[in-house]
C-alpha cells in the first residue's frame, strides 16, 4: 500500500473507491494518469482478477504510458486490457465480426481510401460529382455513424429532401461496397462494435462478464457512439469509472458531446463524484489566468485549479507589429534562452489555432537556425510512397480490398493502364466479384486482349508476396516489395523531394523492424492495425531537442516548460465562425481551447497578438486582441519587449502605441458582457480604460463576408481563368476568409473571400 501514501487526499479517495459508478473530474495537470494507474493496482491488490479490468484511453501514447506504469507497480498488470477505444474495438471485431458478414482480416480505410470509394459510389449512382463532393459526403456519413444512424435510418429522417435523399443512397451503397471489400472505415470500428454487442446477446454477455471493472479516460471527448459502447461494456456490474475534465472538451466539431460527462450522475444513479483540483504542472499565476478565462463558461462543473508550485511569473504578452514580427519574437526568445544555457529547444512549444498561422514562426526559426518539429501537418503514413507500400500490404492481407489493388496495380508502371483497369472493374461489377477475382479470371474479361498477360503476371506476383508473408516478418516483406518492384528505381533522382521519399521509406522499414521486435503479435494484420490507428501526437517525443509546433487541439495532453500561444486576436482565436454566428456553444469551446493552451505551460506562458496582418491578396487587416486576454485580470499579465523581457509599468494614463496590452479595453469590455450576466466577478480593474487605452486603428476593420460554400463544395472564382475547383480548406484570415481551392489543371490556389466573388456551382 506504500504507493497509496504518495497520493493527495482526493486522489486517494478516487483510488480507494472500487465498487459502483465513479466520476472523477480531473483538472489539467492534476495527476489523473497516476490515479488511474494506482486504481488498477489497488483493484488487483484487493483480489480482482486483472483479466476482468479494462482501461480505455484516447491515444496510443496514453495507453502505452498507463500500461508501463501499471506493470511497474504490479507484475500482474500486463494482464489488464489497456488500449484506445478503436484498438479495443478492433480487437473485439477481429474475433467476432464474422457474425456481421465480414472476416477477421478486414481492412481499415483511411480518409483517402474513404474519399476514393465515395467518388466511385457517386459515379455508380449517376450523380453529378460537382454536386456531391466526396469529402463533403464523407463528412455527412461520418456524422451519422457517430450518432449510430444507419443508412436506412438516415433515409427515413431525410424523406422529402432531394439532396439528402441522394446522400442517403450514397451512404447505403458505400456501406455495401465496404462490406464487399471486407473493409471498415474509422467510424465503423466503433459503430460495428456497438452493433455487435447490441444485437448479439451472447457476445455482449461474454464481454460484459469479462469487463467487470471498466475505466474510461478523457470521457469528456466521447461522442454518442462511444457513450453507447461504454454503456454496453459496463452493463454487467456497473463498476464504471470515468475520468475527464469538461473544461478540456475541445472536440465538439468532430462529434464529442460534453453532455456525456455533465449528465453522468443522471445516467448512473448512485455515482460518487471526486474532483481533482490540485495541479502539479503549472505555477499558480498561470492557473489563475486559466481559471479566470474558463470561469466565463456556463456549461461546466464548478472547480478551481490550485497548486503548491509557487506563484511563478506573470503571463508575458507581446504585441507584434505584424506576423513577421510575431515570428521573430518567438525566435529571439528561444534563441536567447538557449544561448545562455537556461533552456533547451525542447523546453518550448508554439501553439496556434490553425495550421496556416505557423508560417511566419517557421520562417523565423529557419532563419535563426533553430531546430523545430511540426505536428498536425501531413501525417507520416499519408506520404505517397508510404501509402503505396501500405497498399501492397493491405492487398496481401485482404484480397477483397479493391481500393488497395487499384492504387498499386500499375505502381510502379507495369503496362496496366486505365482502360485495362476499367474493363476489369466492369467485369468484376457484372459478375459480383472483387477486382482480385477479376484478375484471376483475366482471360475471360472482354476486350482485354494481350493485356491479360500483364494482369496474370501481376496477380502471380501478389500470390508470391502472400506466400512470402506467411513465413517472414513484415520488415522482410516490405523489403521484398521494394526490391522486386524496383520501386525506388522509379524515383527521379533529379527531383528535390526524392531524398525525403527515400528517408521516409527507410523510416518505415525501421518502424516495421521495431514492430517485429516489440510486439507479442508480429503479424501483418496487427501491423496494419497499429498503423491505421496511430495518431499524429503519438509520434511526439519530448526527448527530441527541437521546438515543438502544433495546433492547440494537438497539444492536449502534453506539457512544456515554456509555451507561446500566437495569434491571440479576434477572428483568429476565437475564430470568426464562433463570433459571427453568436454561437454560445462554439464560443465556449473556443474558450476551453484557450484554457487547454494556458495549462500546457509549466513555468512560463507567452501570448502574442499583432497590430496588423498581411494577407495573400496584399491587404492589411487589423484585429482586436482576443477577448480571452481581456478575461485575465491585469495582475496576472505583463507586457514584454521584442526579447520577451517585461516592460516597466507606466504610471501615466497616456500610453505609447507599442504597449502590447494597449487597446484591448473597449473590445474586451463589450465581449465581457456575458460575464456580467453570469454574475461572475469582473476581471478588469476600474482604471483599465484609463491606463491601457490606445488610438483606434487608422483604417476600419473590414467586415467578414458571409460565405455560402463549405469544404468539399465545387466553386467558381470569378475574374480567374481556372474554372471550377473543389474547396479544400477555409481558414479565418483576420476579418476575412482564406479559401484553398484545388483545380485539376493547376493544383491548389488560395484566395480571399472578400476579394473575389466565389460562387458555389
Amino acid at each position: 500500500m506504500s504507493y497509496i501514501d504518495k497520493l493527495n487526499p482526493t486522489q486517494k479517495e478516487a483510488v480507494l473507491h472500487t465498487e459502483g459508478p465513479l466520476l472523477i473530474f480531473a483538472g489539467a495537470g492534476s495527476g489523473k494518469t497516476r490515479v488511474l494507474t494506482y486504481r488498477v493496482a489497488h483493484l488487483i491488490e484487493q483480489g480482482i482478477d486483472p483479466y476482468h479490468i479494462v482501461a480505455i484511453t484516447f491515444t496510443n501514447k496514453a495507453a502505452k504510458e498507463m500500461r508501463e506504469r501499471i506493470t511497474q507497480i504490479t507484475a500482474e498488470g500486463d494482464q489488464v486490457w489497456v488500449s484506445t477505444f478503436h484498438a479495443a474495438c478492433t480487437r473485439i471485431l477481429r474475433r467476432e465480426i464474422e457474425v456481421l458478414g465480414y472476416t477477421g482480416n478486414f481492412s481499415i480505410y483511411d480518409t483517402a481510401d474513404t474519399t476514393r470509394l465515395i467518388k466511385d459510389c457517386v459515379k455508380e449512382l449517376n450523380l453529378n460529382e460537382a454536386n456531391y463532393p466526396a469529402k463533403s459526403v464523407a463528412h455527412v456519413i461520418s456524422a451519422q455513424k457517430n450518432e449510430l444512424i444507419s443508412p436506412a435510418e438516415y433515409e427515413r429522417t431525410t424523406a422529402g429532401s432531394f439532396r439528402e435523399g441522394n446522400i442517403a443512397n450514397i451512404y447505403d451503397l458505400y456501406q455495401k461496397r465496404l462490406k464487399a471489400a471486407n473493409a471498415l472505415d474509422f467510424d465503423d470500428i466503433i459503430f460495428k462494435t456497438v452493433e455487435l454487442l447490441r444485437d448479439h446477446d451472447d457476445i455482449r454477455l461474454k464481454y460484459q462478464n469479462r469487463f467487470r471493472y471498466v475505466m474510461v479516460d478523457e470521457y469528456q471527448d466521447t461522442n454518442h457512439a462511444q457513450y453507447e459502447l461504454v454503456r454496453l461494456f459496463s452493463g454487467y456490474a456497473q463498476n464504471l469509472c470515468v475520468v475527464g475534465d469538461d473544461d478540456q472538451s475541445i472536440y465538439g466539431w468532430r462529434g464529442a458531446n460534453i453532455e456525456n460527462i455533465l449528465r453522468f450522475e443522471k445516467d448512473y444513479p448512485g455515482t460518487k463524484v471526486v474532483k481533482l483540483e490540485e495541479n502539479y504542472r503549472s505555477s499558480q499565476t498561470i492557473l489563475d489566468a486559466a481559471n479566470a478565462v474558463i470561469n466565463n463558461n456556463e456549461s461546466r462543473a464548478e472547480k478551481q485549479l490550485w497548486t503548491q508550485n509557487g506563484k511563478g511569473e506573470q503571463v508575458r504578452v507581446y504585441m507584434a507589429t505584424n506576423a513577421k514580427d510575431e515570428g521573430a519574437f518567438v525566435a529571439k526568445v528561444v534563441g536567447e534562452e538557449v544561448g545562455r544555457g537556461s533552456a533547451k529547444y525542447n523546453d518550448f512549444a508554439v501553439l496556434y489555432r490553425a495550421n496556416a498561422q505557423s508560417n511566419s514562426v517557421e520562417e523565423a526559426l529557419v532563419s535563426a537556425g533553430i531546430p523545430y518539429r511540426m505536428f498536425g501537418g501531413v501525417r507520416f503514413y499519408e506520404h505517397m510512397e508510404i501509402k503505396d507500400i501500405l497498399a501492397y500490404l493491405k492487398a496481401i492481407n485482404n484480397p477483397y480490398d479493391d481500393i488497395a489493388f487499384l492504387r498499386i496495380i500499375n505502381v510502379p508502371r507495369r503496362g496496366i493502364g486505365a482502360a485495362t483497369i476499367n474493363k476489369m472493374q466492369m467485369f468484376a461489377y457484372e459478375n459480383g466479384i472483387s477486382l482480385s477475382g477479376a484478375m484471376q479470371r483475366a482471360a475471360e474479361v472482354p476486350g482485354l486482349g494481350k493485356k491479360s498477360a500483364e494482369v496474370v503476371k501481376f496477380w502471380g506476383f501478389m500470390m508470391e508476396l502472400f506466400h512470402f508473408s506467411q513465413e517472414n516478418s513484415v520488415a522482410s516483406l516490405i523489403q521484398k516489395i521494394l526490391d522486386d518492384t524496383k520501386y525506388v528505381e522509379s524515383f527521379d533522382p533529379d527531383l528535390p523531394e526524392t531524398e525525403d521519399r527515400l528517408n521516409n521509406l527507410n523510416e518505415f522499414l525501421a518502424k516495421a523492424r521495431a514492430f517485429g521486435h516489440d510486439s507479442d503479435d508480429a503479424s501483418l494484420g496487427r501491423f496494419l492495425e497499429d498503423v491505421a490507428l496511430v495518431a499524429d501526437v503519438d509520434n511526439y517525443e519530448a526527448s527530441a531537442n527541437a521546438v515543438a509546433m502544433m495546433t492547440l487541439h494537438s497539444a492536449k495532453g502534453l506539457e512544456f516548460n515554456a509555451v507561446f500561444i500566437v495569434g491571440c486576436e479576434e477572428h483568429l482565436f476565437p475564430s470568426t465562425q464562433s463570433i459571427e454566428n453568436s454561437d454560445l456553444a462554439k464560443m465556449e469551446e473556443e474558450r476551453r481551447l484557450c484554457y487547454v493552451g494556458f495549462t500546457r505551460a509549466r513555468h512560463r506562458l507567452y501570448v502574442t497578438h499583432a497590430l496588423s496582418r498581411l494577407r495573400y491578396d496584399g491587404r492589411v487587416v487589423r484585429n482586436a486582441p482576443s477577448r480571452f486576454l481581456g478575461e485575465v485580470p491585469l495582475q496576472y499579465m505583463v507586457p514584454v519587449n521584442a526579447y520577451g523581457k517585461p516592460k516597466a509599468v507606466l504610471q501615466s494614463a497616456a500610453r505609447s502605441t507599442d504597449d502590447p496590452l494597449a487597446g484591448m479595453t473597449s473590445r474586451m469590455a463589450a465581449n465581457n458582457k456575458k460575464s456580467d450576466s453570469l454574475n461572475k466577478p469582473r476581471t478588469m480593474k476600474a482604471t483599465f480604460d484609463e491606463i491601457l487605452s490606445r488610438p483606434a486603428p487608422s483604417r476600419p476593420i473590414p467586415k467578414n463576408k458571409t460565405i455560402d460554400f463549405k469544404i468539399g463544395d465545387m466553386v467558381n472564382v470569378q475574374k480567374t481563368k481556372y474554372g471550377v475547383g473543389e474547396v479544400m480548406a477555409i481558414e479565418p484570415a483576420g476579418a476575412d476568409f482564406e479559401v484553398t481551392i484545388n483545380y485539376d489543371t493547376v493544383g491548389k490556389k488560395k484566395f480571399m473571400a472578400n476579394l473575389l466573388n466565389i460562387t458555389k456551382v
